[in-house]
């Protein structure tokens, strides 16, 4: 099998995989937006009080189109909601909106993984559509013979960008969804009921970035031994 057929057999694999989770995660979403908060709030609502009970009042909570497009956006301070969540009034509506505020209160208390984050963005922007290309021109794939050691090396450092942004994100959204559930919890705002609900659903969230970094570590690491093998020829 050759070295382009092997990683789209991987890459294949860890599609299934991840369409498996996010399947799962919008039958939990539709599952949970189907029962009521007991206290009646919309997302909108409970990302209003979260963000006034953490002292942040420079955050403005928007709608935005889409289904599950939830997010924070730190560059014009914005709690971005997707219509469901937005004007739900349900336990999957209001476990997104807290944890979207989640991040906002990271944003509000410089938390360090966030900021992190936040500096690898444009890098990562940058190198993740180059590694590709030169990925596969260290391949051999875009009909440069067999391919060039140094340039494999290349677009092997360039991809290690991304796979360290999937890992740099997976405590990023689990603290999120922590504030979030500890927010919910310690203000009544869920019963004992409702709260397992609002964590399952989050833990199914989360799931989908994990499954993100397996796959992108997976496949560097793919990339890393087709290179040792060639290196050892």
């Amino acid at each position: 099998m050759s070295a382009y057929m092997g990683y789209m057999v991987l890459a294949a694999i860890l599609m299934f995989i991840g369409m498996a989770v996010s399947g799962k995660l919008k039958r939990k979403f539709h599952e949970y937006a189907q029962v009521p908060l007991s206290e009646g709030l919309s997302g909108k609502e409970v990302a209003e009080r979260m963000l006034h009970d953490n002292g942040i009042h420079d955050v403005q909570v928007v709608s935005v189109g889409g289904f599950l497009s939830d997010h924070y956006n730190p560059a014009n301070k914005t709690v971005n909601l997707s219509p469901d969540v937005y004007a739900g009034r349900s336990i999957a509506a209001a476990a997104v909106a807290a944890h979207e505020c989640g991040h906002a209160v990271q944003h509000a208390t410089a938390y360090s993984m966030l900021q992190l984050r936040s500096k690898l963005v444009p890098i990562v922007n940058i190198t993740t559509t180059l590694s590709q290309w030169v990925l596969l021109a260290g391949l051999g794939v875009l009909g440069f013979g067999v391919g060039n050691q140094t340039v494999l090396l290349i677009g092997i450092a360039l991809f290690a960008f991304s796979t360290i942004f999937t890992f740099v994100t997976l405590p990023v959204e689990y603290d999120a969804s922590s504030r979030a559930l500890k927010w919910m919890e310690s203000t009544g705002l869920t019963s004992r009921g409702e709260h397992e609900q609002a964590e399952d659903a989050l833990k199914w969230a989360a799931r989908t970035y994990v499954v993100a970094a397996i796959s992108s570590l997976a496949t560097l690491l793919y990339y890393i031994m087709i290179f040792l093998n060639r290196r050892d020829d």
